[in-house]
């Protein structure tokens, strides 16, 4: 009786399906990186696209990146069961089945993804969201992450080909401004990363990840993480020079301003508290850096098209 009623209990706990399967795809992951195309295609100077090509256009870059976040989940369940953090992952806990029909699937649906976005806007933007999710999925999860500390500053590419993505939907010979954004995108993510990795440490250790924390030690990553901050943050700042906006400017000095003080606390004293308080401040920088940009786009009547 007492074991029925658990069972019942556990059941009642339990996520809906969808859910399960939907965090199989890294939905925030993707969410991110469909917001880089945008602010991508709003930076290009362009006149942005029409409602249905644009609602395409995101919707084949959240797919793309989808695709690439399962890839990361599929082929890395055995490093996902050695750390605390990822251990409740679908593929871990039995809630799917690795079978393989999950590759098949994968491989499905960032086919339909490019193919989208090809139909959407161009051969050239489908071109970098496959890089992007080809990026992420094979070279850092199944190349690089497991035998090199440079993986994730590899990796940061996958961010950089979703802001090229955007710019070239909507223009052949996108403005300064997004390329520009596009070398913030690949410089933001290692001390992002870095300093999850920080406040993890123990866990990458266990599972054999090298990052670098783990490699090198927490010295020498809090001198690696402000290095790019001190870069990212200015530079973040160089499209007011090509035509971006107030709102724009006011997120990425707000944004850039904290997750400088963060950094400098960061690498003052480099406690796992400190990491994880500068990982969300990467957050937030990003956060104000996208926003801000596609706001600013769509005032200006870059994002879409009238």
């Amino acid at each position: 009786m007492n074991q029925a009623i658990a069972r019942t209990a556990t059941l009642a706990d339990a996520p809906p399906a969808w859910r399960v399967v939907a965090c199989v795809f890294k939905p925030r992951i993707a969410l991110e990186i469909m917001l880089s195309a945008l602010a991508g295609l709003a930076l290009a100077g362009a006149g942005g696209l029409p409602l249905p090509q644009l609602l395409a256009f995101a919707l084949a870059v959240f797919a793309a990146a989808g695709a690439a976040g399962a890839v990361n989940q599929f082929a890395e369940r055995d490093i996902d069961a050695a750390m605390g953090r990822t251990r409740n992952r679908p593929f871990v806990t039995g809630a799917l089945a690795a079978g393989r029909h999950w590759p098949l699937a994968i491989a499905l649906l960032l086919t339909g993804a490019t193919a989208l976005c090809a139909l959407a806007t161009n051969a050239l933007a489908a071109l970098f969201v496959l890089l992007g999710a080809l990026t992420y999925g094979v070279v850092y999860t199944l190349w690089l992450k497991r035998r090199t500390w440079l993986n994730i500053v590899i990796g940061g590419l996958a961010g950089s080909f979703a802001v090229l993505a955007g710019a070239f939907a909507v223009d052949a010979t996108p403005g300064t401004a997004a390329l520009v954004f596009a070398v913030v995108m690949f410089l933001w993510t290692p001390p992002h990363f870095w300093s999850l990795a920080m406040y993890y440490r123990q866990d990458y250790a266990a599972a054999g990840v090298p990052m670098l924390p783990v490699v090198h030690g927490d010295r020498v990553a809090v001198r690696a993480i402000l290095a790019h901050t001190l870069v990212l943050v200015p530079l973040s700042m160089v499209p007011l020079a090509f035509g971006c906006g107030w709102i724009y400017g006011l997120g990425a000095a707000a944004g850039g301003a904290f997750f400088v003080q963060r950094s400098v606390v960061l690498a003052r004293e480099p406690t796992a508290r400190n990491a994880i308080r500068n990982f969300l401040a990467s957050l937030l920088q990003l956060g104000l850096l996208l926003l801000g940009a596609i706001a600013d786009g769509a005032l200006r009547g870059h994002v879409l098209a009238s």
